[in-house]
């Protein structure tokens, strides 16, 4: 199939960028989104131009590294799934594809389709942890934990941290992962030591960082490509409640 591809290009975080236009023949149905920007970027390479810089690492929709926007859509059109696991059979032979970054003021652009998600890290690092002892792994059953508790431990513990909710969102909200990151701890006995703490540093992290405040538009679990559920950001609303009335 062939296809023309509109992409971003912005040299560093100084230069005002710009979309430029490329033709990617001959590319496989079968080939992955990413593979397709491979070929491409040989393309650029042989013809001694600069190649289109992006993130990406494992390659298997685990790492969070490869988010982009794609017509508009964070991760493209597919649900559930990263762009490294979008394959090209989803588009249309002669089909026209907008390539941008993530558009947030807390990710600023470093290059081309890459920014700078470090803003995520000082939120991890406000409260994203337990410090109680745990030692070895302990065996199955031996910290007993409500199904329920359990699975939605589970479910927020999914979260890959690729800021697709960010990018989706119209105010640049992080409430998604950050919900997710507060969940996956306040739902188990390790992380009931700094519940309370916990929430109230990382949103503290949260507003700090630049990002947007939540106003329930939804977009950020329609584009979540694990599926992270809007219930959670409920639930940290409620804590974020109690630990206010409980300071």
């Amino acid at each position: 199939m062939d296809i023309q591809v509109r992409v971003w290009r912005q040299s560093g975080p100084s230069d005002r960028g710009r979309m430029v236009t490329y033709d990617v023949k001959d590319i496989s149905p079968d080939a992955s989104f990413l593979e397709m920007l491979d070929v491409l970027n040989e393309k650029l390479i042989l013809d001694g131009d600069d190649p289109i810089a992006f993130d990406h690492d494992c390659r298997e929709g685990i790492c969070g590294m490869c988010g982009m926007m794609i017509n508009g859509v964070a991760h493209g059109p597919e649900r559930a799934t990263t762009t490294c696991q979008l394959h090209m059979r989803h588009f249309r032979d002669g089909d026209t594809i907008d390539i941008e970054p993530w558009r947030a003021a807390a990710f600023p652009v470093v290059k081309d389709l890459v920014v700078d998600r470090r803003a995520f890290d000082t939120i991890i690092q406000a409260g994203g942890y337990i410090t109680a002892p745990t030692g070895t792994a302990p065996d199955a059953h031996a910290t007993p934990v409500p199904k329920a508790d359990a699975d939605a431990a589970f479910e927020a513990a999914t979260c890959i941290g690729c800021g697709a909710c960010v990018a989706a969102c119209p105010n640049g909200s992080s409430m998604l992962f950050t919900a997710a990151k507060v969940a996956h701890l306040g739902l188990l006995p390790q992380g009931q030591p700094e519940r309370q703490s916990r929430v109230l540093d990382m949103i503290e992290a949260q507003d700090e960082a630049g990002f947007g405040g939540c106003t329930n538009m939804g977009e950020c679990t329609t584009v979540c490509p694990k599926g992270i559920p809007l219930t959670l950001i409920g639930r940290l609303n409620a804590d974020y409640r109690k630990a206010v009335g409980k300071r």
